[in-house]
């Protein structure tokens, strides 16, 4: 009854373990869970206070299924001001969540044959997203020594006839990577010539504890044209569940296309998210922005310095998001091994690195409490030096 393409399709193993660790707390047992990627923030006031008066106004209707004209106009302005990039407003759609962005990106550009160069690790949907929509991925490996970022020798030698895209994330989940400048420039270098689409998914760009943002479309003209910038506020401003996202492009029918897609799926976001989402976008929530940002730094700094104190593990200081991904190649090469045992013995939760594409390592979110984070790599210090005997 199932077609192929869903039967192939797996599922989210951040959202797996996240449930799992969940349904074992409801069952009364001691869990400590670092596995799900969103803020342990409040979504702030003023976001609130404009939901509540559009709830007010009876602002409940349907509206464009791109999204209201103001809200466009926020995305842009938010674009210009921070990345330094002008769209017009046909350049612009906002969309269910950064996931539901790239889905209707992949859906209306990708087919059957076209291959995806996904730097490793990845996010969990990127693959799963592009097998669906009929693509290939075409992995490219990135370890520790490099900072977990691809080089301009790797992405020549991974382009071929058949190439459709290359996706940048940057901050990167899950390891915290970000890329500079210069090295987006060198990567945009070796583009050139060709018709490759960069899929830019920036959607932990105010999470930055090291150096500075840029963002892929505003290195060049060339990597403007070519780049699709990705972004929401479900991690910058804690609007997880309000589910905002937003594509800008300077390819109007690109997303003339999208928006075509989208009205016979799922038609407009949610109107209230749509009012909300203004204030998050137009400085409103700034200085909560940056409370969170220092409350993350200074977990990081301390987590980073715990980690590395465990023999066995290690761990680089990530540039930006809220995740360190720890290597356990000391220790077991089966992260998923890891992982399960440490969840059954210890009941601490964490993502094993083979669903992000790099086994032997684990993600671990500091998005929660630091006593909460004390104890738990406490726990897991145990565990290890179980393991190493």
């Amino acid at each position: 009854m199932l077609t192929d393409r869903i039967n192939a399709l797996s599922e989210s193993i951040t959202i797996a373990i996240t449930t799992l660790a969940q349904e074992l707390r409801a069952e009364g047992k001691d869990i400590l869970s670092f596995s799900a990627g969103e803020p342990d923030f409040d979504t702030p006031r003023v976001i609130k206070d404009a939901a509540i008066k559009a709830i007010n106004d009876g602002f409940t209707k349907y509206t464009a299924v791109d999204g209201i004209p103001e809200l466009k106009a926020a995305v842009a302005q938010k674009l210009k001001r921070d990345n330094g990039l002008e769209y017009a407003p046909n350049q612009i759609i906002v969309n269910n969540g950064a996931k539901h962005s790239l889905y209707n990106l992949f859906a209306a550009t990708i087919q059957n044959g076209d291959e995806v160069i996904v730097p490793a690790p990845y996010w969990v949907t990127y693959p799963e997203l592009v097998k669906y929509c009929g693509g290939t991925p075409i992995e490219i490996e990135t370890l520790d020594d490099a900072g977990f970022k691809i080089t301009p020798e790797q992405l020549k030698a991974a382009i071929t006839p058949k190439t459709k895209m290359l996706i940048l994330t940057s901050p990167s989940n899950p390891t915290g990577a970000v890329y500079s400048r210069a090295e987006l420039e060198a990567l945009g270098k070796v583009l050139e010539g060709t018709e490759i689409i960069v899929a830019s998914d920036e959607m932990y760009e105010k999470l930055i504890y090291d150096g500075e943002f840029t963002s892929a479309a505003a290195v060049s003209d060339d990597m403007f044209k070519r780049t699709v910038t990705i972004n929401g506020l479900s991690k910058s401003v804690a609007m997880t569940g309000w589910r905002f996202g937003y594509m800008a492009a300077a390819d109007s029918e690109l997303i003339k296309a999208t928006k075509k897609l989208q009205s016979q799926s799922t038609s407009n976001i949610c109107s209230i998210t749509q009012k909300a989402a203004i204030p998050g976008l137009n400085g409103s929530a700034d200085d909560e922005i940056e409370t969170m940002r220092q409350a993350f730094k200074a977990r990081r700094d301390e987590a980073v310095a715990l980690f590395n104190a465990v023999d066995g593990l290690s761990v680089l200081s990530p540039a930006g998001a809220f995740y360190l991904f720890v290597n356990i190649k000391e220790v077991e090469g089966d992260s998923m091994k890891f992982c399960k045992e440490l969840l059954s013995e210890k009941g601490v939760a964490v993502v094993p690195g083979v669903g992000f594409g790099s086994d032997g390592y684990f993600r671990f979110s500091f998005a929660t409490d630091i006593e909460s984070i004390r104890e738990g790599i406490r726990r897991i210090a145990e565990f290890v030096a179980s393991k190493r005997g």
